[in-house]
Parts: C-alpha cells; sequence; structure tokens
C-alpha cells in the first residue's frame, strides 16, 4: 500500500462539502462555488470506469486548480478497473476520489454500481482496497442506509465495517434509503425519510473514524447542528439552487474572519472565467446555467433569471448577457429604493 502523502480528512477539523450531482456539478459549477467559498471540498459529478476507460477522458477529468480541494467521484464495481481509475483521478492532479455506493438509478442498476453495491459490502471494500494500493490521495465512500428491504443499522452497520477494514479515508453516508424498485432516482431523493440519529450513532460507535452526513441539509444552522455530533456535512440542492448559502460556510464551518461576498462580487469575480470559457469555445449559457439562482431571495432575482435563462441560450450570446441581467437587477433595486425614499418622505 502506498503511504499517505495527502492529508484532507482530519475529525479534528469538520468539512463542508457540495454533494456530487449528475447534470449540474460540471467543472463551470465549480468554478463558481469555488469564487463563494474558499475552502468548501467541492466534488465532480459522477463518472464511470466505463467512460473513463473507453471515453474522453479530457472531457470528464479536466478541471482547474482553481477549484482545489476538489474530489472525483467514480462509479464502478470492478476492483481492477477502479484502482486504474483512481490513478488516473491522481495523475490528473485531484485531491481525493470517491467511490459512489449511493446512486438509484436504472443505469447503475443494470451496471451493478451505485446504491445496488449495498448489497455487496465485500465487493465495495475490496474496491476501495484497491484503489488504496495504488494512490497516496484519500479514498473515500459515499453511501445510503440501505437499500429496498435492507434492514437500515444492519445495512450501513455492515458496509461500514468493511470499507473502514479496507482502509477508506472517509464515509459519507445519504441519511435515506434508496428504493431500486418502485421509486424513481427523483423521488429517491425526497420521499424516504431521513434518519440522521442512524448516522450520529454509528459515529458514536466509531469515534476515530471521519463520517459525514448528506441529505436534506438545506441551512448553515442545520449544517452546525450536525457538525456537533459528526465530522463533515454534505450539502447538495440547496447549495447549487442558492449558491450564496457558500458565500457563509468559510465564516461558518471554518472559522474564517473574512466577510462574505455580495451577489454583485460575485458576479465580478466569475466574469473572467465566463469570458475566458467563451474565448475557448464555449456556449455562455453552458457556462451561466449554474448562477441563476445567484439572486434568490433578492429584489430583482426574476429579471435576472429571466434574462440569463432565455438570452444566454441565444446563438452567439456573449459577456452582455450577464451585464444586461445584472444592470436589470440593479435597475430594479433603485426603482424600489426610490419609491421607499418616497413614501417615507410623504410620512414626515
Amino acid at each position: 500500500m502506498i503511504e499517505k502523502t495527502k492529508k484532507l480528512y482530519d475529525i479534528n477539523q469538520s468539512v463542508f462539502a457540495v454533494a456530487p450531482m449528475l447534470d449540474w456539478t460540471d467543472r463551470h459549477c465549480r468554478a463558481f462555488h469555488r469564487v463563494l467559498s474558499k475552502n468548501s471540498l467541492l466534488y465532480t459529478e459522477m463518472v464511470t470506469t466505463g467512460a473513463l476507460i473507453h471515453g474522453d477522458r479530457d472531457r470528464h477529468l479536466r478541471f482547474s486548480k482553481d477549484e482545489q480541494p476538489v474530489a472525483c467521484q467514480l462509479g464502478g464495481s470492478d476492483p481492477k478497473t477502479l484502482a486504474e481509475c483512481a490513478k488516473m483521478v491522481e495523475d490528473w492532479g485531484y485531491d481525493e476520489v470517491n467511490l459512489n455506493v449511493g446512486c438509484p438509478s436504472d443505469r447503475v442498476q443494470s451496471g451493478k454500481f451505485g446504491a445496488c453495491l449495498m448489497l455487496e459490502p465485500e465487493l465495495v471494500a475490496e474496491g476501495i482496497a484497491a484503489m488504496k494500493d495504488v494512490v497516496s490521495i484519500p479514498v473515500t465512500t459515499k453511501c445510503r442506509i440501505g437499500v429496498d428491504d435492507q434492514e437500515p443499522e444492519e445495512a450501513l452497520n455492515a458496509l461500514a465495517n468493511k470499507v473502514i477494514a479496507a482502509g477508506t479515508d472517509a464515509l459519507w453516508v445519504h441519511a435515506r434509503k434508496a428504493w431500486l424498485k418502485g421509486l424513481s432516482p427523483k423521488e429517491n431523493r425526497d420521499v424516504p425519510p431521513l434518519d440522521y440519529d442512524l448516522v450520529y450513532r454509528l459515529k458514536q460507535r466509531l469515534p476515530d473514524v471521519f463520517i459525514g452526513v448528506n441529505g436534506g441539509v438545506a441551512t448553515l444552522d442545520e449544517t452546525s447542528a450536525h457538525l456537533e455530533k459528526l465530522d463533515g456535512v454534505m450539502m447538495g440542492r440547496a447549495a447549487y439552487q442558492n449558491p450564496m448559502l457558500l458565500a457563509e460556510v468559510d465564516r461558518v464551518v471554518y472559522g474564517k474572519d473574512s466577510a462574505a461576498i455580495s451577489p454583485v462580487e460575485a458576479m465580478d469575480l466569475y466574469r473572467s472565467y465566463i469570458e475566458d470559457e467563451l474565448t475557448a469555445g464555449t456556449k455562455l449559457a453552458s457556462i451561466t446555467r449554474h448562477i441563476l439562482g445567484t439572486y434568490q431571495g433578492v429584489p430583482g432575482a426574476r429579471h435576472f433569471r429571466r434574462i440569463m435563462t432565455v438570452d444566454a441560450n441565444k446563438t452567439g450570446a456573449g459577456i452582455e448577457v450577464l451585464e444586461d441581467a445584472l444592470a436589470a437587477v440593479s435597475h430594479h433595486q433603485s426603482v424600489m429604493r426610490e419609491a421607499r425614499e418616497q413614501k417615507e418622505a410623504a410620512l414626515i
């Protein structure tokens, strides 16, 4: 086994991560999230071992060093192939390789990976061990608390025992069952009830193992509450749909005294990335679809979303679309401010 040379997980330091989300956490999304938080751990979308071995590796693995720390999540079940792909991930410069034992889609079921691996903890452990043998970066596991008719406590403990013995550096637990039969992937994100207490009990049993929780975490107050009992919190849809939550993570989770940036500052910082990608031939909508929630809850948000949704998809759309959207927000806020001042003056 290769001696560890990189330290990412430490039970004495809480970790906040943005969950791997198919079709969402691509490199453009991660570049934007890094603008908002310098310390959060970012994840790629799940990439299958088959895609890396037989497909376009550059498309699947390319990322900017500015995204770091960033982890690559693999989907697969063959230990030899997982090891081969883990080495690719390390060679590309990622900070971590993670094994998906939680995705419930039809695709993963037919390919014998993802959540169906909850039924085969020994095979998961073999995969973890094989990856650990060939890389020096952390090798981690992300799982559910069970699938279908499994008893969650038994299923989670069985999986945890096996991967910990195999050397996993962290265990991220999505605190819901996955129903491989009867629920769609979308329903599997909401319908099965959350059981955070089960994850807490796992941590109590394994105090020296890094245990993080995922599933249903929507606020930083909830994050802080989980971190009183666990080592890490992974936030998914809430972080994507309301990305300005991430602007407070460095202060709330990591104790940094730097002020959170505003939406205006975030757009200003992300602008250079957008311009570079446009120059490289990337379509504007592919980059900016991840920023639609930036002004959530802020006056003018609807105008921002409308312009960025409609105009960014037009042929030849450039940075002027973002400028128009920001101007619309500013104008709307100015109109509201003037109306408020006039109302206040009338009351004097």
